[in-house]
């Protein structure tokens, strides 16, 4: 168990250990999974509340790690969402976002980069909310009280797979970002 959970600081809680344990037991038991699985893990487990009785599994990995999880993540979810039912379970990578006061240390000097910026990190964890589907567009609608309202374009071909879970990566990109967002196709 403690191969497939690790932690920079701390001990893993009870969720995160369970959903450790479901990721070794998948390892152990799933033929096709095996092999990928292997030298993969994650860093930290949320259960979060989506609204309307509705929740959500957000599993935290490696940014090193992610294009491994993707290659695996349409099975994986899918072997998850049986073992939690009635949870969908969304794969997010752990980023590092930087102040803008940041100063570099003598050795490499200069400004920080691009992917550490604020809305940087903020995009890269829409990209892997919706990871199976392409985002086509972004548009942000300000109403007339000041709220903004992103409006993000997804790709048609997906929209069987992806519809029924379209509120659930609302609230959970609304909790992570702290923005609204609508989801639509085209």
């Amino acid at each position: 168990m403690a191969t497939k959970i690790r932690k920079s600081s701390g001990e893993p809680d009870e969720f995160e250990a369970s959903v450790a344990q479901e990721l070794l037991n998948l390892e152990m038991t799933s033929t096709e999974l095996k092999a990928s699985l292997r030298d993969l893990f994650i860093t930290a487990a949320k259960d979060v509340d989506c609204g309307g009785g509705r929740k959500a599994i957000i599993l935290y990995v490696p940014y090193k790690l992610l294009k491994s999880f993707n290659k695996i993540q349409i099975r994986l979810v899918r072997e998850l969402e049986k073992k939690f039912s009635g949870r969908h379970v969304i794969v997010v990578a752990q980023r590092t976002i930087l102040s803008k006061s940041y100063a570099r240390d003598q050795k490499s000097k200069g400004l920080r980069p691009r992917s550490r910026t604020l809305t940087a990190v903020q995009n890269a964890i829409l990209d892997d909310i919706v990871y199976p589907t392409e985002i086509l567009g972004k548009r942000t609608r300000v109403k007339t009280d000041g709220k903004r309202l992103m409006k993000i374009t997804l790709d048609s071909k997906d929209q069987a797979n992806v519809e029924s879970k379209l509120e659930t990566f609302s609230s959970v990109y609304n909790k992570l970002t702290n923005k609204q967002v609508a989801f639509e196709f085209e």
